[in-house]
């Protein structure tokens, strides 16, 4: 077998075993090729089984000079991996990556939007715009529901309770999750459904996706993506944003409101509740106000 047949191997066993997510098998799927490349330059190199930890340090060293301290951990993140299936699998006797190290990463805080720029970025959709109502129920349903941006393009009509108040949402790793969906929210998406989205044919296998594009197929990434941009400029508003920003200020702002910190977690769909936490280190003010507000110790003030 040839290095791009143990490739396709691990890819399928991502795929079918772990039940990755099709993000997360892409960024796999790159990392993996790019030291397969290396080794293919290495005469000694030419079976897994010849990988010794000196070679994977001359791998790291020499990609790390194009890489951030996130992206380095991310590679090596993918090599562990790799290597552990074909250990696994008993193709190569001992596994090189078991001493290497993560490196360690600081936890990068997300960037959210103020409740002010955000009613301003929802609030100045253009609706008069051919797809103005779609981008509307976009963006309200982003916000929202705090859904990922690959959860919301996979977002089926068929998935929509609304006389439940919830939907059903495919999260990473294909786990389905419910999340509550509000009045206001529902209020746009059915405009979307009875106006515009009427009015468009949609390719008959893709009738059952929330959200079309003008030739009537399922939205990609890489359009939200743009739609946010465009928006963003068009409100003035300066930060760095994408659509992932509306999940962080749907977090942030729960949180800020008094939410319990599980039910963000289970809305969210985080599998650990460390992920959401996060969200305690942007809203710090919030907390020491409540604390300045709440604490029976601070009674004594005023004895």
């Amino acid at each position: 077998m040839s290095w791009h047949d143990y490739l396709q191997d691990y890819i399928f066993y991502l795929k079918m075993e772990r039940g990755l997510s099709q993000n997360s098998v892409e960024n796999y799927h790159f990392d993996v090729k790019r030291f397969i490349s290396f080794c293919q330059g290495q005469a000694h190199l030419t079976h897994p089984r010849q990988v010794q930890l000196e070679d994977l340090e001359l791998f790291l060293t020499e990609i790390s000079k194009e890489l951030t301290a996130r992206s380095r951990a991310r590679l090596l993140s993918g090599l562990k991996s790799f290597f552990s299936y074909l250990s696994f699998e008993n193709i190569i006797d001992e596994n090189p990556c078991s001493s290497l190290e993560l490196p360690k990463i600081g936890r990068k805080l997300p960037v959210f939007l103020s409740i002010n720029e955000m009613n301003s970025l929802l609030d100045q959709v253009d609706l008069s715009a051919a797809e103005g109502e779609r981008n509307k129920a976009i963006f309200e349903v982003l916000y929202g529901c705090g859904l990922r941006v690959s959860e919301l393009v996979n977002l089926k009509k068929s998935h929509l309770f609304f006389d439940e108040d919830f939907i059903q949402v495919k999260g990473k790793g294909n786990k389905t999750r419910l999340v509550p969906i509000h009045k206001v929210t529902q209020k746009y998406v059915l405009n979307y459904f009875e106006n515009s989205r009427k009015s468009a044919p949609v390719v008959e296998d893709h009738q059952d996706f929330a959200f079309v594009n003008r030739r009537g197929k399922q939205l990609t990434r890489a359009m939200i993506f743009t739609l946010v941009k465009r928006q963003a400029q068009r409100c003035g508003i300066q930060k760095n944003i994408s659509p992932h920003t509306f999940r962080h200020s749907f977090a942030t702002h729960l949180l800020e409101r008094g939410a319990d910190l599980r039910a963000i977690q289970l809305m969210l769909g985080h599998e650990s509740i460390t992920t959401t936490e996060v969200y305690v280190h942007t809203t710090k003010d919030y907390l020491k106000n409540m604390l300045d507000e709440i604490h029976p110790r601070l009674d004594l003030e005023s004895t």
